[in-house]
């Protein structure tokens, strides 16, 4: 049976958890990331954003916890810029 979605998470809760993940410096557990929030969120919530950051490949849930992946450092990306491939 589908889960019914009781509430949709707005824009300011999406990038606060994308916020918190990114400043991440290791794998996060569900409840570490629930814990470092300034507000409490609903866990279906937090589910529905985890699965939407998953899904546009910004995280990786693991079996150890959640990894942020997208990388927004300029000098990486000067760097494969100029970078040769090699086949």
């Amino acid at each position: 049976m589908p889960e019914t979605i009781l509430h949709y998470p707005t824009l300011k809760t999406v990038m606060m958890i994308e916020d918190a993940l990114s400043k991440s410096d290791a794998v996060i557990s569900k409840n570490e990331l629930k814990r470092r929030l300034p507000v409490k969120i609903m866990h279906q919530t937090l589910n529905l954003i985890l699965e939407y950051l998953q899904n546009s490949g910004k995280i990786m849930i693991g079996t150890k916890g959640i990894s942020w992946l997208q990388q927004d450092n300029p000098k990486l990306r000067a760097m494969l810029k100029k970078s040769v491939r090699v086949a």
